[in-house]
Parts: C-alpha cells; sequence; structure tokens
C-alpha cells in the first residue's frame, strides 16, 4: 500500500490549503466509490433490459462501497491500467455479480461520468462559500453606504466616495461571478454511455436481442445518476466543458484577487484605512517585530495568480484533443481540475475572514478625506462662483494656483492651507461668502449618489442569496 509522511513531498493541497470537504471531494476513496456507483448504475440498467441477473445486480450492490486501495494498486503495478485494476478488485468482491461488471463501457463511460459528478458537487460547495461571501459584503455594505472616504484613481487622491460603495464593487463583481458558476453548475453534463468513439456501438451489439436500444440504456444509467449526458460526445465529453468551469473559478478569484490587492494597499501606513485582522500573539516578521504585514491579503493574491494559470490548460485539452480522442490531457486534468478547486476554495475561506474582520479605521479616513478631498470639492466652489457671475476661466486658473500651492505644502508634511487660502482670497469671496465657501469646500457630503448606489447593490445580493 502506497504510505504518505512528510518524509516525502506533499503537495500543499494535501494539508495545507483548500478545506476538508473539498479534498474529499477529490480524493482517490470518493472516486472510486463512484466509479462503483456507475456501475451498478450500469448493471441495474442491463437487468432492466434482461442481460444480467437481479443476483448480480445485488452483489454489486452489496460491495459498492468497500474500496480496497492497497489491492488495486498492487493489482495495478501488475497490469498498468488503474480502471481494469478497480474493475478486478471489485470483481474479487463480487464473486456473483463480478463477471459482469463495466460490461459493454468503455473506461470513459465510466470516468467523464464520475468527473461531472465531482465537477459538480465541487461547484456546490462553492457556490454555497461564494454565497455566504457575499451575503458578509451586503452585511459590510449597508454598515458602510455612508461612511465618506477620499477615492483613488491612478492610486492618486480623487473625488470623495464611500466605504460602503467600495465593497459594493466587490459585491457587483461576485454576483457576477455567482451567476456565472451557477450557470456552468446547471449546465454540467456527463459522457453518458457511448463507448470507444461515442456511437454506442458495443452497447448495439450487446442489445441486439433486446427491447432495450443504446439510448434508452443510457438514458436508464444517468436517471439513475441523476446527471445528464452530452448528446454528441467521442470517447470522452467535450473538453470545452472543463474549460468552461475553471475559466469561471478563475473569474471568481479574479474578483478575491482584487479585493485583497486593494486591502494591500489600503492598509500600506501612507493609506492607512483599513487592516485585516492581526491576532494578538500573530508574528508579523522574523526580523521587524513591529510589522503588521497583510499576510493574508498577499496569501489570496498568491494563490488566485496560480488559478489564473489553470484556464490556459483546460484551453489547450479542449482545443488539441485531435479527432476522437488523445490522452495528452489525462494526467494534467488529475492535476489541474483537483487544484482549482481546492484552490479557490482557501482563496473563498481566507476573502470570508477578511470581509468579516477587516477593520476600517475612523482617523485615517477621515485624515485622508480632509488633506485630499478639498482638491475635489473645489469643483462645487468653482460652480457656485460662476453661477454667482465669475469668469469660470479666470476661476479655474485661480484654483489650479491655490491647489499647487497647497500640494507642495502637503509634500513638505505642512497641513493643507487650501481652505483658508481660498476663503481668504478676495476674488472668491467677492463672488461666494467666506462662510459658505468653508461649508462648500468640505467634501464629507460630495458623495453623490453613492449611498444609494450601494445600498442597491446589497439588495441585489440578498435577493439572490436569500
Amino acid at each position: 500500500m502506497t504510505t504518505f509522511t512528510h518524509e516525502s513531498y506533499l503537495s500543499p493541497l494535501t494539508w495545507r490549503y483548500g478545506s476538508e470537504a473539498m479534498r474529499k471531494i477529490w480524493s482517490e476513496t470518493e472516486k472510486r466509490k463512484l466509479m462503483r456507483r456507475v456501475w451498478v448504475a450500469l448493471a441495474e440498467a442491463q437487468y432492466e433490459a434482461g442481460l444480467v441477473t437481479s443476483a448480480q445486480v445485488a452483489d454489486l450492490r452489496s460491495r459498492q462501497d468497500h474500496i480496497n486501495i492497497p489491492r488495486a494498486e498492487e493489482i495495478e503495478r501488475e497490469i498498468h491500467h488503474d480502471l481494469m485494476a478497480e474493475i478486478r478488485t471489485y470483481a474479487e468482491q463480487c464473486p456473483v455479480g463480478g463477471p459482469i461488471i463495466h460490461l459493454g463501457a468503455t473506461s470513459m463511460d465510466v470516468l467523464d461520468n464520475v468527473d461531472a459528478l465531482r465537477l459538480r458537487t465541487a461547484l456546490d460547495q462553492i457556490i454555497d462559500r461564494l454565497k455566504r461571501t457575499l451575503a458578509t459584503i451586503a452585511a459590510r455594505i449597508e454598515a458602510e453606504a455612508e461612511t465618506p472616504a477620499i477615492a483613488f484613481t491612478h492610486i492618486q487622491p480623487a473625488e470623495p466616495t464611500t466605504v460602503g460603495y467600495r465593497f459594493a464593487q466587490y459585491g457587483q463583481d461576485l454576483l457576477a461571478d455567482l451567476s456565472e458558476l451557477q450557470y456552468v453548475r446547471s449546465d454540467i453534463r456527463g459522457k453518458g454511455l457511448k463507448g470507444a468513439v461515442g456511437t454506442s456501438a458495443s452497447y448495439g451489439q450487446l442489445l441486439s436481442d433486446s427491447e432495450f436500444s443504446p439510448r434508452h440504456l443510457e438514458e436508464r444509467v444517468m436517471q439513475k445518476l441523476d446527471l445528464t449526458a452530452f448528446e454528441a460526445a467521442t470517447q470522452t465529453y467535450p473538453r470545452k466543458q472543463d474549460w468552461l468551469v475553471v475559466n469561471a473559478l478563475a473569474g471568481l478569484c479574479a474578483s478575491l484577487h482584487k479585493f485583497a490587492f486593494d486591502l494591500r494597499i489600503l492598509q500600506s501606513p501612507p493609506f492607512g484605512e483599513w487592516s485585516e485582522p492581526f491576532g494578538p500573539r500573530q508574528v508579523g516578521s522574523s526580523a521587524m517585530p513591529f510589522k503588521r504585514n497583510p499576510i493574508a491579503a498577499e496569501n489570496i493574491d498568491s494563490l488566485t495568480r496560480q488559478v489564473a494559470a489553470l484556464p490556459r490548460i483546460a484551453w489547450d485539452n479542449s482545443a488539441l484533443n485531435l479527432l476522437e480522442r488523445t490522452l495528452d490531457d489525462s494526467a494534467n486534468r488529475r492535476l489541474y481540475l483537483p487544484e482549482a478547486f481546492l484552490l479557490t476554495d482557501e482563496v473563498l475561506i481566507r476573502s470570508q475572514r477578511l470581509f468579516e474582520g477587516v477593520t476600517i479605521w475612523p482617523g485615517p479616513t477621515a485624515r485622508n478625506l480632509r488633506d485630499y478631498g478639498v482638491f475635489a470639492a473645489t469643483e462645487r466652489l468653482l460652480m457656485e462662483a460662476v453661477k454667482a457671475g465669475g469668469d469660470r476661466q479666470h476661476l479655474h486658473e485661480l484654483i489650479r494656483e491655490q491647489s499647487l500651492v497647497a500640494w507642495q505644502a502637503l509634500q513638505n508634511g505642512e497641513p493643507n492651507p487650501l481652505v483658508d487660502n481660498l476663503i481668504t482670497d478676495p476674488r472668491i469671496t467677492a463672488l461666494v461668502p467666506a462662510e459658505q465657501a468653508h461649508s462648500l469646500l468640505s467634501a464629507t457630503d460630495y458623495v453623490g449618489d453613492a449611498p444609494q448606489r450601494a445600498r442597491n447593490i446589497a439588495a441585489a445580493i440578498h435577493a439572490n442569496v436569500g
């Protein structure tokens, strides 16, 4: 029996990343249980067609979950065919039913239906986690819908926004991801029972004396598996399906990558507005005891970068699966399909914690709004001064000049003098009284309809996730 310890290489996905529930879906034991489920369903349908006996079916069903991987590995070392090794292991356990296991089938009649079942179950878990994450985001949106903060374009201070509206951007993207994942999940199909090149010829020969047609046999098996079959398939189901699935996972990871990247920027002390949770005994750096590195956000960005690379492999498998089948997709599918799901699973787990625990620091948020929001608020002052009869071009140049002076002061580490300079400039106060100008230059309420739009996104999330 193959055994694994930390004395030899283990994938981090074996123990470090992803949940136990997702690891179980992609485990070798679960795969073999599903293979036997397909064989039992096939035998049951063949019994209905009069090809096998009820005793044979009952024997197979009674040993369906008795997986013996050590014995299968022993046989595989001799015959070098993993599916046939499992068939022989199963047959040894079933003296009555063993002779009819896999009757009429080719390997991919079993394996591709197994993979479709695993894709569907794994997508269900991802969708469920994503819904919980969205519900958390909706709560953060509602709590921060009107909290003003300076927005940044080109990573430079721009106009004010609200914290809730920023969260709404993430929620909106993730809603789109949810829709795509649900669509892909709803269209998951198996190969069905179509034989070596997809023509069902072997089943036609087997059923030549039966009232069952190959299509009827396929339909009965797929009903028992609660799985729809592709109408047309070759030796495998179309590998386009794998690309659609992994691409949807990569799309979800793109949204979470952006959130984590934004958090990393906002946690940097010059911004200082957000920070991820940091435990009382957590160590930020082996060299610098004071460090509070955004390691969770960095981990998310690292793992999502890996997921982003996987659709390329799936694309190649789809585009280069020549004629009725080549085997150059087989080995990499054992790697990238579970990898895509386990990494996405881990990213969702970590993102959920961040959305729940991210701290919005009021001090730095207000400081940045105070120092930089006034530049955007000059637009309001300009509009009011023009309405009072001022020359728009002259006023624009005046505010530009004063803004340059204020930027220089900030660069020198001094307080922003822009408000004082403008409300004492006679060219301004001749048009707008100083008190009114001071009020206009406050950016705290210069957020347009961002609060309502944020709440609209929260409502859309509630409508989609319950």
